[in-house]
């Protein structure tokens, strides 16, 4: 990857290699397919106005534990406000955290990824300061993602999983040590 920069006439630019360009789309669209099953069939009838207005969500938090890093509790405290709470922002935030994925991997295309499999061509992104929020937000959620199935909370975690004798878990933290750098060199840009 040729890091993120700034252009002359506004927004911002990088180069993948076509095999990381893939793994950042497939990435991101893992997390879209995760979202839209948590953004499924509501547990009852849902209220015919909160469902026109994007509300109506589940009340209960999810099981799978990535989204409930993806979709936290607003009163840690309170089980009962924070239902209420999820019930009213959830869709929105899910459908907010998919359409992020999908504008990263909608880039990606524009800037020449392939589903065809050709890997002879770079892919280069140019990103309008939409865009750039969209991969910010997006490059956060992947990354929570990986972290919660992993179990890295800490540095200390990621530099012994780093470590492992296990070629997947050592590599899934590579991965996440690389999109931490794309995400600095976006934000680096920024400046």
């Amino acid at each position: 990857m040729r890091p993120f920069k700034r252009r002359r006439r506004g927004g911002v630019v990088a180069v993948f290699e076509p095999d990381e360009a893939h793994v950042l789309a497939n990435l991101a669209g893992q997390v879209v397919e995760l979202l839209r099953d948590r953004n499924g069939a509501s547990e009852s009838d849902p209220d015919p106005l909160a469902l026109q207005l994007g509300m109506g969500g589940p009340s209960l938090p999810p099981e799978d534990p990535v989204l409930r890093r993806l979709l936290p509790d607003a009163y840690g405290d309170d089980e009962e406000e924070s239902a209420e709470f999820r019930r009213f922002t959830e869709r929105s935030l899910t459908s907010a955290k998919v359409e992020n994925a999908e504008r990263l991997i909608a880039s990606l295309e524009a800037g020449g990824l392939d589903d065809e499999g050709e890997m002879d061509t770079v892919v280069e992104v140019e990103l309008d300061p939409a865009d750039v929020q969209a991969w910010l937000r997006s490059l956060t959620d992947i990354r929570l993602s990986i972290a919660v199935r992993l179990g890295i909370d800490s540095e200390d975690d990621q530099l012994a999983l780093s470590e492992s004798d296990d070629p997947a878990v050592s590599t899934m933290v590579d991965v996440y040590d690389w999109l931490g750098y794309v995400q600095e060199t976006l934000v680096g840009a920024l400046d």
